[in-house]
């Protein structure tokens, strides 16, 4: 019944798509961008609706490690990839702070390649929008931890083909925070 009901959806987006230009743009998207939309959709469905569950990279932490694990593991995965630490989000801390009462964890990492990251504005300006990468350590009510971040393949092949040396580098980036989640998420060192 599912495959069914992608299969009408997505026929007659390309139906429908098809007077509105989309025939026109196809050959010059990533070769791979309706594998990503089609796995976006996937997940769209699975989530019951929930755009962020579609859009957003999620692995839950291995039990026993903690925040300051994370941490650890983020930085250590950090090495040799080319990004650059550029900042730290403690928003938990911030509302104790504010309200006087404990908080669920919630600290946003962000992380950046300031020559890809102009590359990447260069090829489209909107691309600012999503720098820098961020991944986000979110404590649930039952006291898990779990990582978050921008579904990187949506960036790196779910437009229009990018141009050498920027796709590979785009990939980079993609991999890299992939990497560095997975670290964290094991409390690798």
């Amino acid at each position: 019944m599912r495959n069914l009901l992608k299969a009408s959806v997505l026929g007659a987006a390309i139906l429908s798509l098809s007077g509105c230009g989309f025939l026109s743009i196809k050959d010059k998207l990533d070769p791979q961008a309706m594998d990503v939309y089609s796995q976006l959709y996937d997940n769209f469905v699975a989530s019951g609706g929930d755009l962020g569950a579609a859009t957003v990279w999620r692995m839950e932490v291995d039990k026993g490690i903690s925040p300051d694990d994370i941490k650890t593991s983020l930085d250590s995965a950090l090495v040799g990839t080319g990004l650059k630490d550029v900042g730290v989000m403690p928003l938990s801390k911030q509302l104790e702070m504010e309200t006087g009462k404990k908080q669920l964890y919630l600290t946003i990492y962000q992380y950046c390649s300031p020559q890809i990251a102009r590359q990447a504005v260069d090829f489209s300006p909107y691309f600012s929008a999503y720098l820098p990468c961020r991944i986000a350590v979110v404590e649930d009510k039952e006291g898990r931890y779990w990582l978050y971040g921008l579904n990187m393949d949506m960036f790196v092949h779910g437009g229009k083909n990018m141009p050498e040396p920027f796709k590979t580098n785009a990939q980079h980036v993609r991999d890299s925070i992939h990497k560095m989640m997975k670290a964290a998420a094991e409390g690798s060192f």
